[in-house]
């Protein structure tokens, strides 16, 4: 499962589902805004705020549900990330969890054990800071999870995303490529 940002889902989030289905996976990318899309983070941001944190997560759970088969893979940019993660650490049979651009808070109770993670996120990033992912790093490592990050240095906050700002292509490939090689050990695992 593909979750999208606050921008909605764009082209880029569709093509990185293309992108995922030719190296072999299965993905599904769910429409958690109900068709919109903004241009700008602040818009995107407006539509998050006036749909509820709490409905997006209900929506990205009953996303899941058909799919949440032993082994799914929970994966999502910036705010989709955050609800990616959140849906994982509640599913013990989460296959694994992939974070582009973005984390979620941790709860002090979560348990999660041997849950392979993968993080890839700008550095530095306004949202997220260095405190907090050395802050989520412990919580994550104190669940249990197997939990790698991937920092990418001058790179802007969504910079897989062509038609953002924030666009940068060497830095995107080289998340691609990573996050490829971690999905491919979780179907050797």
């Amino acid at each position: 499962m593909l979750l999208h940002s606050a921008y909605g889902l764009r082209p880029a989030v569709l093509a990185a589902a293309d992108r995922l289905r030719a190296a072999g996976h299965q993905v599904f990318t769910p429409d958690l805004y109900d068709g919109r899309t903004t241009g700008t983070v602040e818009e995107g941001m407006a539509v998050k705020d006036e749909i509820g944190t709490e409905e997006l997560l209900r929506r990205a759970i009953a996303a899941a549900a058909p799919h949440s088969d032993a082994g799914l893979v929970y994966a999502g940019f910036s705010l989709g990330a955050s609800l990616a993660q959140t849906v994982a650490l509640g599913d013990a049979r989460a296959g694994g969890l992939l974070l582009f651009h973005g984390t979620g808070d941790v709860a002090d109770d979560a348990s999660a054990d041997g849950l392979p993670v993968q993080l890839h996120v700008a550095d530095p990033d306004p949202f997220e800071p260095s405190d907090w992912l050395n802050a989520w790093y412990l919580r994550m490592r104190r669940a249990g999870t197997d939990v790698e990050v991937f920092r990418y240095q001058g790179a802007g906050h969504v910079y897989t995303d062509p038609e953002l700002a924030d666009w940068d292509e060497e830095a995107a490939e080289r998340t691609w490529r990573t996050a490829l090689g971690f999905l491919t050990s979780l179907d050797a695992g």
